[in-house]
């Protein structure tokens, strides 16, 4: 029978602090079901990092963890990636770091991700490789020997050929691609975007979903990753997720709770967000002391300068409308910059009115899916993603921005 081999950069190890995450929230049951390898980087750097992974059996899965030096961390993670390849690809060339020196660390990685992991492969093994991270692996691991099925699958948006142009290596990374046998992204447009870069490169498309090139002929496709709707409505209705909600809440009162759950980047459109609370607030005193926003964002990549400045702009917007509205008994935002367990964020959910999900760009948010699954169907609460624009449930003729 087939293994599955999923290959990530972080991987959630057993026993750690479950957090929200869409990767993670994806992968763990599936390799629960199937059984396998889940390969990636440790978290940790090391002066001399080993070439052997560290091995942690919790049955049907093996974890396979492997350390990187400073260095490679700063080019190949902070770098390449996200300081080149995340903001690229959310559209934000102004962003964008087009620094040569980046990419030989992010190919070095890769091809050490290989190394590492071929060892642990059976010629029967189905490896599934994700994210912007290692889009070169499924080339190194061809490049290695290996003969078994390879897919991808990429969790943020893929650019259009006149966005991904501006990359200097464009082409190389266009081609790194074309050595997965099928290749996914969370929505048609996605796929359009790619089959566009592919065509540009002289390309064709033999049908619906599948292109050749330099050749390679390669299976495309949108496949957006849902939740399991009825665990997480049962886990926001459960006992422990309601007693903690409660304790969490408890000087919240009987005021109604605004809840944006992101992780702290620009690309969810958080400063956004606060001048909206501050517009709804100022435009329509009526919800002064009625309105709580919540802001949960938690920390990510504190080593890129981009994310240090927004976590400083967010918590100075925070502080502002507090200073500006807030009262003895009341603080209109309550900013969190820290990460909640499932659990835990399952309950707000359930506890709270509206729900933002207002990313600028994103690939496929699962926030809105649960916000929904955890909701009581006796009492839910609103999904908008311009709530605090257009406002929620009023409907007595009034301005639907009026109130919330």
């Amino acid at each position: 029978m087939s293994r599955l081999v999923v290959v990530s950069n972080r991987i959630a190890m057993p026993g750690a602090r479950a957090t929200a995450g869409g990767l993670v929230v994806g992968l763990q049951d599936a390799l629960k079901e199937s059984g396998g390898i889940w390969f990636g980087w440790s978290g940790k750097t090391s002066a001399r990092p080993s070439n052997k992974p560290l091995l942690t059996e919790v049955a049907p899965v093996t974890y396979a963890t492997l350390d990187l030096s400073q260095y490679e961390l700063d080019q190949y993670y902070n770098g390449y990636a996200n300081r080149t390849l995340w903001p690229l690809f959310h559209y934000r060339i102004d962003l964008t770091a087009f620094d040569r020196q980046f990419y030989p660390g992010y190919q070095r990685v890769n091809s050490k991700f290989a190394r590492v992991l071929k060892p642990l492969l059976k010629p029967t093994d189905t490896i599934w490789v994700h994210d912007y991270h290692l889009i070169p692996l499924g080339e190194e691991l061809r490049s290695a020997g290996c003969k078994m099925p390879i897919g991808f699958f990429l969790h943020i948006p893929f650019p259009t050929p006149q966005v991904l142009m501006t990359l200097y290596n464009h082409k190389r990374l266009a081609r790194h691609l074309l050595h997965y046998d099928v290749v996914g992204f969370q929505t048609p447009s996605d796929v359009k975007s790619f089959v566009s870069i592919v065509k540009e490169l002289g390309g064709e498309v033999l049908r619906k979903n599948v292109v050749r090139a330099f050749g390679r002929t390669v299976r495309v496709g949108a496949f957006p990753i849902g939740i399991d709707v009825d665990e997480f409505h049962d886990l926001a209705a459960s006992g422990p997720a309601t007693t903690h909600t409660r304790r969490q809440l408890s000087g919240v009162g009987d005021r109604k709770l605004v809840i944006g759950v992101d992780r702290l980047e620009y690309s969810k459109g958080l400063p956004n967000r606060m001048v909206a609370s501050e517009q709804l607030l100022a435009n329509y005193p009526e919800n002064l002391g009625r309105v709580t926003m919540l802001q949960i964002a938690a920390p990510t990549r504190e080593d890129v300068p981009e994310y240090v400045q927004i976590r400083v702009e967010l918590e100075t917007a925070a502080g502002h409308i507090n200073g500006r509205f807030g009262e003895m008994d009341w603080e209109p935002v309550r900013y969190i910059n820290r990460s909640f367990s499932r659990s835990s964020l399952a309950g707000l959910y359930r506890a709270s009115s509206v729900a933002m999900v207002t990313p600028l760009r994103d690939g496929m948010n699962l926030v809105a899916k649960e916000y929904v699954a955890a909701q009581d169907a006796e009492d839910p609460g609103v999904l908008d993603p311009v709530a605090l624009r257009r406002g929620c449930g009023t409907n007595d003729g009034r301005d639907p921005g009026q109130s919330v």
